[in-house]
């Protein structure tokens, strides 16, 4: 946790780097010297059921390793903070690419659930290292698992048969674990992403077709049933938001984020009409592709209208360059009540980056205060941008401390104006704007021969800009914040600690960074490479 309210402004830095153990020396002869150059971690995710306050532990997933590692706080700036406290190794001969986490419903031991290439899903004990139960029922690879924030006991599987799969690991499905298949038509080639919405009743799949889809889910029933429940169309379902395959699609609250190979950009947008606050629809109720021609289908916007002029709307998108023809690259975004949602992703050429989407809106109100004390004094207008738009209501803000500038006018410490604004259109997820104290905004004074506004020059203003302007939504936001490694590194996936002090990325060469948050607040030391 942070210590003061000024530290939810921090963003990570590199705490350590290391390589774990090589997966080729487990393959076959014939495929080691084909995959020695390839090892790689492919999926990172942290255990979310420990008490707050624990130390948080994650699993790193490579071809045949599950890693599960503990991290600890220390003010030994030379100690790795990450220890290794069990190595699940798969000696079967097939790769595994994902994985999600789960526990046992009557001890309530952790449960880690793998899966790859050979179409199952492995669950492991992972107190006692063991292998619980396999989930047998897909027709290809498994790309991607995702557990429900709802329940523990759902999961998804991701296939490159084109279908999701929902599986219960409760007692009452052991006969029959799957319990619902997303399928049909709707998808044309390999999956490669799906995700939960946080009330657990929607999820969403893309992959290879440049499909994005969204899936309403029945209530699913508590005892045994012998057939799954099968859902042929998505209830939203379009090839429209990008232009090329997409490895990573996520919701953020009602709002969605995803990204595609070769286009260097993470979109965020909304579905028009979506909300997750309205009854849940049926199966019956998805929209019947009757025009082959048509790229969007949707049940929340079913026909284009002067009002809903859109079925969608890109609302932002954030440059992530030199990823080039790299695919299989997952952002994710930590995103707790009453804290800083933070976006971050590695791209292939060593770097990872980050925005703290708070600092969207304190933007806005800083440049809002910024023209309105101008305007007063008789000031030029303000160069740089600062407009609103869709995405700002959307974002969560707090007191701007990252600024540390003080306003131009004296306001007492107690006013503070806060409006309220919905995610997405109409929901009950709400975001609190609110405008600081005298700490917050507009410091110097006007010289208009000196080429500045009111002591920030044009360039200070253009640069905040790019970073923090989001009113051109086909615009590029560049990161709040880039850190870089030495050496060759993709960026295969990133985790965050429940309580946001941890960020740790994985990719090729079986290679970990793990980032740190409060670390001066920890009493930990400098970032060690």
């Amino acid at each position: 946790m942070p210590a003061t309210d000024s530290a939810e402004w921090e963003l990570p830095k590199l705490r350590a780097s290391f390589l774990f153990q090589d997966d080729y020396k487990y393959l076959s002869s014939n495929d080691q010297q084909a995959s020695q150059d390839l090892a790689e971690f492919f999926d990172v995710k942290f255990y979310p059921y420990n008490p707050p306050g624990a130390p948080p532990v994650f699993a790193a997933t490579s071809k045949k390793h599950a890693v599960i590692c503990r991290l600890t706080q220390t003010t030994d700036k030379d100690t790795n903070p990450c220890e290794i406290i069990q190595l699940i190794r798969d000696d079967s001969d097939d790769a595994n690419c994902a994985s999600c986490w789960s526990r046992d419903p009557v001890t309530q031991e952790p449960w880690l659930c793998v899966a790859g290439n050979d179409s199952n899903v492995k669950v492991y004990n992972v107190k006692q290292g063991k292998l619980v139960k396999t989930l047998v029922g897909h027709g290809g690879g498994i790309n991607d698992l995702a557990t429900s924030p709802d329940n523990p006991l759902i999961i998804a599987s991701a296939s490159d048969d084109t279908t999701i799969r929902i599986w219960s690991l409760a007692p009452a499905h052991d006969k029959q674990p799957c319990v619902c298949i997303l399928g049909g038509e709707s998808h044309s080639y390999d999956l490669l992403s799906v995700a939960f919405h946080d009330n657990g009743r929607y999820v969403l799949s893309a992959g290879h077709d440049q499909v994005i889809n969204l899936w309403a889910l029945p209530e699913f029933p508590t005892e045994h049933v012998d057939i799954p429940s099968v859902i042929i169309h998505p209830h939203f379902s379009s090839s429209e938001v990008h232009n090329n395959l997409v490895d990573c699609v996520a919701f953020h609250g009602d709002l969605i984020l995803s990204r595609a190979c070769h286009e260097d950009k993470i979109v965020l947008w909304r579905i028009e009409g979506f909300s997750s606050s309205d009854p849940i629809p049926g199966p019956l109720d998805a929209p019947t592709p009757t025009d082959m021609a048509k790229q969007t289908l949707s049940y929340f916007a079913p026909t284009l209208s002067h009002d809903r002029p859109a079925m969608f709307t890109r609302l932002a998108q954030f440059h992530t360059p030199d990823c080039g023809v790299q695919f299989f690259m997952r952002f994710r975004v930590f995103h707790c009540p009453g804290k800083h949602p933070i976006l971050a992703f590695a791209n292939a050429k060593s770097k990872t980056f980050f925005w703290d989407f708070a600092r969207f809106g304190s933007y806005r109100a800083f440049m809002r205060d910024l023209k309105e004390a101008q305007q007063k004094a008789g000031g030029a207008r303000v160069a740089g941008g600062g407009g609103g738009s869709a995405a700002d209501e959307n974002l969560m803000v707090k007191k701007p401390s990252w600024l540390m500038v003080k306003r131009a006018k004296k306001t007492p410490a107690n006013a503070v104006a806060t409006q309220t604004a919905a995610v997405g259109d109409g929901t009950s997820s709400l975001r609190s704007f609110a405008l600081a104290d005298k700490e917050s905004m507009v410091s110097a004074s006007p010289d208009p021969e000196s080429g500045t506004s009111w002591g920030y020059s044009r360039e200070t203003l253009q640069a905040w800009a790019e970073m923090y302007d989001l009113s051109n939504p086909v615009g590029y936001v560049k990161a709040h914040r880039t850190l870089g490694i030495d050496g060759g590194f993709v960026g295969r996936q990133v985790g965050w600690s429940p309580e946001g002090e941890w960020c740790v990325v994985v990719g090729n060469r079986n290679r970990a960074l793990i980032y740190q948050r409060w670390g001066k607040e920890k009493g930990v030391g400098t970032m060690i490479a």
